[in-house]
């Protein structure tokens, strides 16, 4: 007969992912609240998405507080013998915030690169991720029992590791293709290394979290220790996605120089030359971080637009003819 699993060892780290969650959640909130302020002339089908999300999200942390809420008050000095009634809610939340915002970085991508098929691999990825997620929930709804907890492994690895390559693939395509958009502009290169750095910050540390979850699935697969990775995953998922979209007023501020000098030089006589000349303007494109697709007159999908210095020297003939 199965001994009785140790109740430090299931609930203690759902209750620690729980807690981390709800502050991420605390995060997201501001987060959107921000975005909405700022702004309010993105596209609407951006402006869905994030209260889709967050919707989402309130609801996966009020889910998340009845599941302990079950656990811990209801079932107290009782053994855990099943999962509780809400965790089979949490892998098809995860994948129904995680496959949206990777498809959302894959339209990103296609629009950079040009590329359809980097963009179709990612899709393809996330397709994949939400199909192990919702196999991964019809089997604990299956399953029931603590006891069980192997059978979910292979399903659950199919929907981690599609999640972490399509995570790590979408860090790398951005980070070096706006790596090649360096101009030797000062202002225009920081404002790129700054992207790069937030890039590499968001996307690395969600397929960071889902790698976590795969190895300490596969390694202790009578523990719950996976759950302090995977009870956080989906708010990490949104953050990376608002953080980017807000990011946009600092870089706005970091590249928005724009100005134009005229030098008059005055000569002697009926002669009077005009030169007139305009510094070139490093500007960040918004295309990639403004999110206007109408823009492409002016290369926005490439991230930099780097306007000519222009001199005009004006010689009018003396009106003395």
């Amino acid at each position: 007969m199965a001994s009785t699993p140790d109740v430090r060892l299931l609930f203690g780290p759902m209750l620690m992912g729980v807690f981390i969650n709800m502050l991420l959640y605390g995060i997201l909130v501001v987060q959107t609240y921000h975005y909405y302020q700022t702004f309010k002339r993105d596209a609407p089908w951006i402006k869905y998405l994030v209260f889709y999300l967050f919707i989402i999200e309130s609801l996966n942390s009020a889910f998340d507080m009845a599941m302990m809420w079950q656990a811990l008050i209801q079932g107290y000095g009782q053994p855990p013998k099943f999962f509780p009634t809400l965790f089979a809610a949490e892998p098809i939340v995860i994948v129904m915030v995680s496959t949206p915002i990777q498809m959302f970085f894959a339209w990103r991508i296609k629009l950079l690169t040009k590329s359809n098929i980097l963009a179709l691999i990612i899709v393809a990825l996330s397709v994949v991720s939400l199909g192990g997620g919702t196999y991964t929930t019809a089997l604990i709804i299956k399953i029931k029992l603590f006891a069980r907890k192997p059978e979910l492994h292979w399903p659950a690895l199919v929907w981690f590791l599609s999640a972490t390559v399509a995570d790590v693939m979408i860090t790398a395509v951005l980070v070096m293709t706006l790596s090649r958009r360096k101009t030797g502009f000062v202002a225009t290169d920081d404002a790129i290394s700054k992207i790069i750095r937030m890039t590499v910050q968001t996307g690395m540390v969600t397929a960071f979290f889902a790698l976590g979850d795969v190895v300490f699935f596969m390694t202790l697969p009578h523990t719950a220790l996976n759950f302090l990775w995977d009870l956080s995953l989906s708010k990490l998922y949104s953050n990376c996605l608002l953080s980017t979209l807000n990011a946009r007023e600092s870089l706005q501020d970091l590249t928005g120089y724009q100005s134009q000098q005229r030098h008059i030089v005055s000569s002697g006589g009926n002669r009077r030359p005009e030169e007139r000349i305009d510094p070139p303007a490093h500007i960040l494109s918004s295309s990639m971080y403004e999110l206007d697709t109408h823009k492409v007159n002016r290369d926005m999908e490439y991230g930099v637009t780097i306007t000519k210095i222009v001199e005009t020297r004006q010689d009018p003939v003396s009106p003395t003819q």
